[in-house]
């Protein structure tokens, strides 16, 4: 890793320490925002439109303060435990729990988005979306959260699985 990544990457990780809401909140609206821009330019779009900055506002003040409240309840339950049980216990913590609350907040904030309004509108967004997009998470969501568990430290895993989120939609737009 060079000088100029390593630096960074102290300088992340000290942030994330220090200020873990925040930190974790930027980062998602960095990639959320960053996601967009990417499928903008990749389908072929001249003039980049408002969805760019929606998306960074979704990133920074939805997703990544929610998941990084979930992940804390998680944490939580499962705080001085240690073993294959726990870790078990965390993987459907994630899956049954943490990933449908953020695919369907995420469902219905891309309805929002796209103009419905109404919450049988949302509704319906995320009773037609929900289990397809459950589908891929509970394929993606097992081999991140045990990536996480064995590599990782907690405190880093809202920015990991942000990541993957985003390698994840952008693998689905091409």
């Amino acid at each position: 890793m060079s000088g100029d990544a390593q630096s960074f990457l102290s300088w992340y990780l000290s942030q994330l320490a220090a200020n873990p809401l925040r930190t974790k909140a930027c980062t998602s609206g960095v990639l959320s925002g960053t996601q967009e821009l990417c499928a903008q330019k990749l389908s072929g779009q001249k003039n980049i439109d408002k969805r760019i900055i929606q998306m960074l506002l979704y990133g920074l003040c939805i997703s990544g303060p929610l998941s990084h409240c979930l992940y804390e309840i998680m944490n939580k339950v499962f705080a001085g435990k240690t073993g294959p049980k726990v870790k078990l216990g965390q993987l459907l913590f994630s899956n049954l729990i943490i990933s449908p609350i953020m695919n369907s907040v995420y469902i219905s904030a891309m309805t929002f988005m796209a103009g419905g309004r109404s919450i049988k509108q949302m509704k319906d967004a995320v009773k037609g979306g929900l289990l397809r997009m459950q589908k891929m998470s509970w394929i993606i969501s097992p081999l991140s959260m045990i990536t996480a568990q064995n590599f990782l430290p907690q405190q880093t895993w809202v920015p990991f699985f942000s990541f993957i989120a985003f390698a994840e939609k952008e693998a689905k737009k091409e």
